[in-house]
């Protein structure tokens, strides 16, 4: 049939070390948008996360953080690079002299200390990001002590704890 749409193929490519990527490679996976393929957990007394991927090789994650509006996530460390983009309402760093809005990219460096607050009036939902984080992550309570560190398996547990409470499947396809 031709209609004029583009006509799709497969196209086979030579492939180096073929044998070895089908012993030994991984599939990439896929996480519907559907709560069943990721619930909101809870994350403090204003935020919940959706996790998205687990990497216990490189010690990284990915999620969706959504901080209700007035809410904040306390001051906090990170010991590996962090990228981000806004994906709804607006978030903004007490450190810092800018405002994130949606499409806005945001990159956090290891050794950097800051404190999220999404508190724009505009944004009563407050506001939602994706987020790529590497090693760990450091809070402190208003006093600057250490509170806890978060790693993969903190978020690893994070997840599983909450599905196993609540009846939820374990989706498999969050571990990379």
């Amino acid at each position: 049939m031709d209609d004029g749409a583009p006509q799709f193929k497969i196209t086979e490519i030579p492939v180096p070390n073929t044998a070895m990527i089908k012993r030994f490679g991984v599939e990439g996976t896929y996480v519907g948008a559907s709560e069943k393929d990721s619930p909101w957990v809870p994350f403090g007394d204003t935020a919940f996360i959706r996790h998205l991927a687990f990497d216990v090789r490189n010690n990284s994650y990915c999620n969706i953080l959504w901080v209700k509006g007035g809410g904040w996530l306390g001051t906090h460390r990170h010991h590996g690079q962090v990228s981000a983009m806004v994906l709804e309402g607006s978030v903004r760093y007490l450190e810092y002299d800018w405002v994130a809005t949606p499409g806005d990219f945001i990159t956090e460096t290891p050794g950097t200390a800051h404190t999220l607050v999404s508190d724009n009036p505009d944004y009563p939902e407050g506001m939602k990001a994706i987020f790529w984080l590497q090693g760990a992550l450091e809070f402190y309570d208003q006093d600057g002590k250490w509170t806890e560190t978060l790693d993969v398996f903190w978020f690893i547990n994070h997840y599983v704890s909450y599905c196993e409470a609540h009846g939820i499947p374990i989706n498999k396809q969050l571990f990379i």
